[in-house]
């Protein structure tokens, strides 16, 4: 099985995050200071070149106002559909 960051999953996720962080109308300064991180904490987050652990990603759906069920469950029907919602 290859890693992660290589999956069409990771893809998803990561275009579901940075749709949120949008419709929040937060830039990735704005999320990362909120999250106390570094400025290039979202820059590298939605790049793909940091992973998030379970814990990082509620805190991040709490910053973003959208729980974190509602997010895997949408992540789990846009992998159903083939396609970021």
């Amino acid at each position: 099985m290859s890693k992660t960051i290589y999956r069409p999953e990771h893809a998803v996720l990561l275009s579901l995050l940075k749709k949120y962080r949008k419709e929040a109308g937060m830039t990735q300064v704005q999320c990362s200071k909120a999250l106390e991180r570094p400025q290039s904490f979202m820059s590298d987050v939605e790049s793909g070149t940091r992973r998030l652990d379970i814990v990082q990603l509620r805190d991040l759906c709490q910053v973003l106002g959208i729980g974190l069920a509602d997010l895997i469950e949408e992540f789990e029907k846009s992998l159903v559909d083939g396609r970021p919602s």
